[in-house]
């Protein structure tokens, strides 16, 4: 009996042993199939002409596990630009098939660090997956030049290990890092806006918002063959987006509820994070609520607003309606709480919005 069981033992043990070998090789045909399937995707190479916005990070700086840092993708005709670099948006902007290669320039909004703090990567990515020859233009107001000179310094040694290892021609020396586009933006509480670029049928301009004491603030507004799109930034109500946001196709606003983040403020309080708690009430004064950034599209006429830099953090679909609160009653257009993923088509020659999703994960 003793002999039989060791046997069986011995049986089992090589079952065991020849089912984890085969489950290695089901993994690595199942990983190579992925491989093939990832490798040189363009989800955005069969879009119509016209003006497209995708969300690669819909979030801010407390942690959010669905969602990167404020970034915004803009896809004009063949042209592809980033609104802001928050942590974990280039990642985002591979996983959604859209090729960084081919990013032409980011435009900050301003520079409190969720919204620059992705930028490392997004040069990186952007210089090694086509072998850039020039550093990408980041746009942005005064400061961007010390913003970009920190990144490039910060990534110096970096950006030597890889030419040397990949080669020059797979790393370009002169292509790693960023450039600084330094723009003087309207005086705060203007109407007034600047351009910023124009070319190829795409014109951008910026305009000051209200974010103090964060200072220069602006947002964006593109403009691309009768299409547009309105990035407001960080804000709290601001005439100069209303003015700026006029007739807009599509509004993507941020949005914090007051209501929501108190009840953070009440759970931090009562578990003796003061510092965290005064920093939950300090944020009440420089963004928007729904309600007020629903009654700033409506004044500005825009057609859809959506909401990004989503405050607090909204772990399941069930909390849109309290985030939204009353926003839905001070609008006539359709409103939608930004997701990563999301991506929206303005097709040249008509008045209408396409909606679809791109993968994250």
């Amino acid at each position: 009996m003793r002999a039989r069981g060791m046997f069986i033992v011995l049986v089992l043990a090589a079952l065991v042993a020849g089912a984890a070998s085969f489950s290695g090789e089901i993994g690595a045909a199942l990983l190579g199939q992925a491989f093939a399937h990832r490798a040189g995707v363009d989800t955005i190479k069969d879009l119509p002409d016209g003006l497209h916005v995708a969300l690669c990070g819909t979030g801010a700086p407390l942690p959010d596990p669905r969602r990167a840092g404020p970034c915004s993708v803009v896809i004009a005709g063949k042209h592809i630009f980033v609104v802001d670099s928050g942590e974990g948006a280039a990642k985002h902007i591979s996983l959604m098939g859209i090729p960084n290669g081919r990013i032409e320039g980011v435009f900050l909004t301003h520079f409190h660090s969720d919204h620059i703090d992705g930028l490392g990567p997004m040069m990186l990515l952007r210089w090694t997956t086509n072998a850039a020859t020039s550093p990408l233009p980041v746009y942005g107001p005064p400061g961007v030049d010390s913003v970009v000179a920190g990144f490039d310094a910060a990534y110096r040694l970096d950006s030597g290990y890889r030419t040397a290892h990949h080669g020059p021609a797979v790393a370009p020396p002169g292509g790693a890092g960023g450039v600084a586009r330094t723009f003087t933006p309207p005086p705060r509480g203007s109407n007034d806006n600047v351009v910023v670029y124009d070319h190829d049928g795409l014109r951008v301009t910026a305009f000051s918002v209200d974010h103090g004491p964060v200072e220069p603030a602006v947002g964006y507004r593109f403009d691309y063959k009768g299409r547009s799109a309105v990035f407001s930034g960080d804000t709290a109500a601001a005439p100069a987006l209303v003015a700026n946001a006029k007739g807009a196709d599509l509004l993507v606003h941020e949005g914090l509820q007051p209501e929501l983040v108190k009840l953070m403020t009440t759970a931090l309080v009562a578990q003796h994070q003061a510092g965290t708690a005064q920093i939950t009430r300090d944020i009440l004064t420089y963004h928007t609520a729904p309600e007020v950034a629903a009654q700033e599209a409506q004044a500005a006429g825009a057609r859809y607003l959506v909401f990004s830099h989503i405050l607090p953090p909204l772990p399941f679909r069930g909390a849109y309606p309290a985030f939204l609160g009353k926003a839905r009653r001070n609008f006539d257009g359709a409103i939608i709480v930004g997701e990563d993923g999301m991506i929206f088509s303005l097709p040249v020659g008509g008045k209408g919005m396409t909606f679809d999703r791109l993968p994250v994960e």
